[in-house]
Parts: structure tokens; sequence; C-alpha cells
């Protein structure tokens, strides 16, 4: 009777199942990783790890004749990835998309609100512009429909980019070599690039002349410029100049009949947008486009902070946008009164957004202020430390109160002649006492009209005017942003672009044209004048950017473009001349069938091979010896060598028998303190410095210049 009731119990009773979940689904798994730790129980975090649907890559994949509807399909390999998504989605209980807040952000949700059968009118866009506890569980308070003005901007951006691309690509691989391509934004790169060029081949240098005066007055020295005669400025063009004004010096007696003292305000700097970022990136921590957005976005995404977990440590890195939210500069505001004290807080923000700023989120900043660099030192890298610091100090620095100088400029005269010195001191330090982008004080001794100071000596000096300087990837993203060409998420990938192609290359840090470029920049400003038209660009830019607020539609956008486009393809099919990148001799015979070498052009520059190709396929890479022995071996010679991206290394030509490679050059001499070879390393200023190479002893020598 017992085993008979426990056997209908068991029959009767009820299989428990867990209550659903909200689904969460955001891009990176890092990012889901951080986001799951504030939602807590109730929620899932997935990743699509970027978009899953996108263009076919073997053709157009617009359809011309509907209006320039994209032909969207699953990307390849994303296939288990989708069906666990679908599989997540049915048995949520609601699904939200958490994408980034942009464009690029927004077409994603898209996406996958068309693959998961969401409701496109639904609710289920969250976006927060920083990974932090308060602003993630705020964002899910009031989630919102797909904005699809947003995903109109992305649409038309990447089937305009498309068009382009996949028009004139084929053209170059006809007519000059394959792998080649073209885009909005990198052929506009490209031709500043040789523009500058050209303005530095053609540039005639020009002969000038400086007076430096050493002054003394008391026992205090100080230095003075020469200004010129009678009143006037003058240029010395040239020794006889020279010569002119030193001989109507008669003694070394001058008097100071001017003192002009000043008060100087200088403002903080603004917090940072996406490419004021990256050219302070490059100019203060050497860190090249790419890499601060790496490092920039594994802020973003958040990083373990020990016992309290993953956290966000700055807002969104993409962004043309100076403006800061309320909450932050409150939060500014109590952190430098209690750390500097209330002459240092600002009262008031200062905001300057940029024409055209499109003011989608905030400006860079860190996601608490009262995260110091120093506070959370031990959890971050190398890297991650220099850019995070950058960026708090720069947001601080913005809340802060101007820097206030005194000033000082002195006329000296005697005869006619006139020499004139600047002086000045930080009376108050203001935002500088966080971000100091100052000149080191330069004072002069204390001066009235009428007092009598005595030449030291005088230095003349030759120089010559000299040509306008390569772009580097900051001077080149600035050009671009002020130009108006671009968007802050296209300037590192185009960077990138351009030298993959190897349509430039980076020299001392400085871009120069290849032959290659030279060729294929030549051909699109001939056949497509407007693609490389900065202003034609520019203009562009401002019509995709009212698509973004509604304000245009952007298939009209599109064809207002591809009407005249589709005729210069057309002419450009027809005309344009297949160019023959001829072969150089390479002076030496191939060691393997006897027959002469040459210098090809290669994907990744210039390359040795033999002329009996294709039956012979002996190929060397062009190398530079340096004169100095390889300290592993000791019997191989150390070479100049470069890495697919460019990048400048050492290494034995006994390779693969001795693997010796170093990025810093070696001289050939070895450390008198560890034994180990010593190299040489460029340094701030155009100096060089030699140091061990072993990162276990301090050895230096001094700087040269």
């Amino acid at each position: 009777m017992a085993s008979k009731t426990i056997e209908k119990t068991k029959k009767t009773s009820k299989k428990r199942t867990a209550p659903k979940k909200n689904l969460v689904i955001v891009e990176s798994p890092a990012k889901a990783k951080t986001i799951e730790k504030y939602l807590g129980r109730s929620y899932k975090v997935v990743a699509s790890v970027g978009h899953i649907r996108d263009l076919k890559k073997s053709s157009m994949s617009i359809d011309f004749d509907n209006n320039y509807e994209p032909q969207y399909i699953n990307i390849r390999g994303k296939g288990p990835l989708i069906n666990s998504l679908k599989k997540e989605a049915k048995n949520a209980k609601q699904v939200f998309l958490a994408s980034d807040p942009d464009r690029e952000g927004e077409a994603i949700s898209w996406h996958l609100a068309h693959i998961l059968e969401l409701d496109p009118k639904g609710k289920n866009r969250v976006v927060f512009n920083e990974i932090t506890k308060d602003a993630v569980k705020n964002a899910f308070v009031e989630p919102r429909q797909i904005d699809m003005n947003l995903v109109d901007a992305q649409q038309a951006r990447r089937v305009l980019d498309r068009i382009v691309g996949y028009s004139i690509s084929p053209i170059l691989w006809k007519k000059v070599k394959k792998g080649l391509s073209a885009g909005r934004v990198q052929s506009v790169a490209l031709k500043l690039i040789i523009d500058r060029e050209n303005e530095i081949k053609a540039f005639k240098p020009e002969e000038y002349w400086t007076i430096d005066g050493f002054f003394k007055k008391g026992s205090k020295k100080f230095q003075a410029s020469f200004y010129g005669l009678d009143g006037k400025k003058v240029k010395l063009k040239n020794n006889t100049d020279v010569k002119e004004v030193l001989a109507r010096i008669k003694s070394d007696d001058f008097l100071v009949n001017k003192v002009e003292k000043k008060e100087r305000k200088r403002n903080a700097p603004l917090p940072y947008t996406t490419s004021s970022l990256q050219q302070d990136a490059a100019n203060k921590i050497n860190f090249r486009t790419r890499k601060t957005m790496m490092v920039a976005q594994q802020l973003y995404e958040g990083i373990k902070l020990g016992s309290s977990g993953q956290q966000g440590l700055i807002t969104y890195m993409r962004t043309d946008s100076t403006r800061i939210s309320p909450v932050a500069q409150n939060d500014a505001a109590n952190f430098i009164l209690e750390r500097f004290g209330d002459k240092y807080a600002k009262h008031g923000n200062r905001v300057r957004n940029a024409s055209g700023a499109q003011d989608a989120h905030e400006a860079i900043r860190p996601s608490n202020v009262n995260q110091t660099p120093e506070s959370i030192a031990k959890y971050l890298d190398k890297d991650q430390l220099k850019l995070y610091t950058l960026i708090w100090n720069r947001f601080v620095a913005s809340q802060m109160t101007a820097a206030v100088f005194d000033t000082m400029k002195v006329n000296l005269e005697q005869n006619g002649v006139r020499f004139t010195a600047n002086g000045s001191q930080i009376k108050f330090d203001g935002y500088l006492a966080v971000y100091n982008d100052s000149d080191k004080n330069k004072m002069l001794p204390d001066m009235a009209e009428g007092d009598s100071v005595k030449k030291v000596s005088t230095n003349p000096e030759q120089h010559f005017t000299q040509p306008p300087a390569r772009y580097s990837e900051a001077t080149l993203i600035k050009t671009l942003e002020e130009n108006g060409v671009g968007r802050p998420s296209t300037y590192a990938p185009t960077l990138e672009t351009i030298q993959k192609r190897y349509y430039v290359r980076l020299a001392a840090k400085r871009f120069e044209p290849t032959e290659l470029g030279e060729i294929v920049n030549s051909l699109i400003v001939e056949f497509f004048p407007d693609i490389v038209d900065v202003k034609f660009t520019a203009e562009m830019e401002g019509k995709l950017d009212e698509v973004e607020v509604g304000k245009e539609e952007w298939q009209k956008v599109i064809d207002q473009f591809y009407k005249p486009f589709e005729k210069e393809v057309s002419k450009a099919e027809d005309q344009m001349e297949k160019i023959q990148i001829k072969d150089e001799p390479a002076g030496f015979d191939c060691d393997v069938c006897g027959h002469p070498m040459v210098i090809k052009l290669g994907r990744y520059g210039k390359f040795y091979a033999c002329s009996n190709f294709p039956d012979c396929h002996n190929t060397k890479a062009i190398t530079k010896e340096i004169g100095v022995i390889c300290p592993l071996c000791k019997k191989g010679q150390v070479i100049e060598r470069k890495t697919k991206r460019n990048r400048i290394f050492y290494g034995c030509d006994r390779y693969p028998d001795c693997d010796f490679t170093s990025w810093d050059k070696p001289i050939g001499r070895d450390c008198p303190k560890s034994g180990d070879f010593l190299v040489e390393k460029k340094v701030r200023g155009g100096g060089k410095q030699v140091i061990c190479s072993s990162e276990n002893c301090d050895y230096k020598e001094k700087v040269v210049k």
C-alpha cells in the first residue's frame, strides 16, 4: 500500500521550471561580462561579436533598380552564433539590444531585430554612454525604439562606400595591379599626403639670419633677440645685413626704453573628442592611432578592479562632442574642491563644439573622476594606464580655472638698434596643476624704463626657411577633421588602409607616398576628381549627417551622387590606359638559376625576385646592412628589416640559423656595466640615446642631437 502511494505522488508532482530571464545583446564579450554584473540574476547578457549581417564581399550587393536597396546576407561563419541567439531570444522573457551608442551600434541592433524577428517598433533598444552601474540601470528604465534615422545614416555611408570602392577598385586592378583599392576618405587622405610631398619637392629654401643678444642687468643675465632698426622691424636676409647691424652697435651699454607688464590668462583645454585624443596620444605618449582606439575600447568596455569586479573606466570613445553631463561636472567640481581648493574649481561649464559636431554623446572622460590613475594603477597594464592618465588629466583640467601668468616685454636700444626680450612667470597655476602644457618659466630681471643694461655678447646665426613638414598620423587626422572629411570612427581604419595598400609608408613617423600611391592618386585625380576633392567630400559628409537627424532621405543622397559618378566610371573603363610598373635591375644574379635578379613592387613594398619567374620562384627581401656584427652568433651581419606594417627592426642575415632580432639599432659595442650589447634609441626632440639592451641594466649615455 505504501509503495502505491509513493508511485502516485511521483506521477502527480509537477516539474519546476526556472523563471525566464531577460536577454541583453551587446557587441563584445568583455562588455557583456561588465554589464551582466550590474544587471543581476534576472538578466543574461550575450555578445553578437560585432555585425551579424553585411553586404556580400563577392559583389556590389546593391539593387540599383530598387532604390539602392542593400542586399544583406548573414556573415559567413556566424551561423552557429545566430542560431544560439535565436534560441536564447525564443526562451527569453524580453530581449534588449544594447550595442554601442552610435550609427554603427544602431545598425547592429536593427540587424539583430530583423534576424530575431523582434517587433521593429518595440521599445527594446537601450543605450548608455558609459558602462557604470548607474548608467546601465538607468538605460533599462526607459528603453526606446530603434532610431531609424541613425540606421539609415549608417546604411547610406555603407552603400556610398561600397559604390565607390567596388566601382573604382576593379578598374585599378585591370589598369595597374591586383589588390588595390579606392575609397571616399582614404583617397582624400592619400591626395593630401601627395600634395604635401609635391609642396616639399617644389620648395626653394631662402636664407635668413637672426642675432641673439646676451645681456646683463646687475648680476642677472638674460637673452634678447634683434628686432629692427630705428623703430621698424627688419628682416636680415644675409650676412651683409648682419654686419651693418653690428656696425651700428658702438658700446656694450643699451637703454631700456620700454617695459610692458601684463597679466595673461590661459584657459583650460576642452575635454577630448576622438580626434583630439588620437592627436594627443600620438604627441604625448607615442601611441599610433590604431593602438589608441584599441586601448580606449578596453577602458570603455571594462577592466577588472580587484574585488570591485569589472568596471567601465571611460565614456564612449567615438565622439566629436566636447559636452559634459551636469552630473559629471558636479562630481568633478566636488573632487577639485576637495583636492585643490575653491580657487581651482570653475563655476559653469565652457563648451564649444566644433562646427558640424553631431553631439550624439559626451566628450571622452573618466566614468568616475574619483578613480584617479594612481588609485587603479595596479589593475591596468602599462598602455591602459598611460591612456587613462591622459584622459583623466585632460578631463579634470577642463573643469578647472584658467592659469594666470605675469608677462613682461622689454625693448633695449642703442643707436637705433633694437633688441626685444620676453619673460613670463606663472602667477596662479590653475588647470596646470594637473595638465601642464605650458613652457617653463622664463623670467627677466626687474627693469624700468630708463635703466641701462650691459651687452655681454651677440650671436649671429644663419638659417634657411624649411619646407612644410610631412604629415604624421596626428597632423593628418587634424587636417581631415578641420576640412570636415571623415568622422571619428573613420580616422584609424583610413590610416591603416593607405599603409596596408602600400600607398604610403611611415618614415620617422611621417607619411611619405610610394610610387604606387602616386600612380593610383594620379589616376583617381584624372578620372574621379570629386572623390579626391576635399570640399566635395566634406559636403557629402554634411548630407550624410543630415540623414542622421532626419533632414534628408538616404536614397536621395545616394542618387544625387551616383548619377554623375556612374558616367565617370564608364569613362574611366574606356579611357584609362594600362599602367606598366616596370621591374628594376637588381645588379646581381639569382643564386638558384643564375638569371638576373630584378626589383619588383609587391603588396608590402619592393623585393628582389628572379627574372626567370615562373620557372624560378627565388625571392629575397631588400635589406640594408648597418655595419655591425650580430651580437648573438658573432658571425652574421645585422641588417635592417621591415615588418608587414612597415615598421623597422633589426635582425641577423643568417636567419633562420640565427634568430637575433631587436627593435632598437645595435651599435656594435657592449655595455660596460652588464656586458650585453648596446642599442641606439630615439628620444623626444629628435635626439638619440645609447642604452643597454638588457631590461635589468640602467646604463645610459648622454643624448646626442
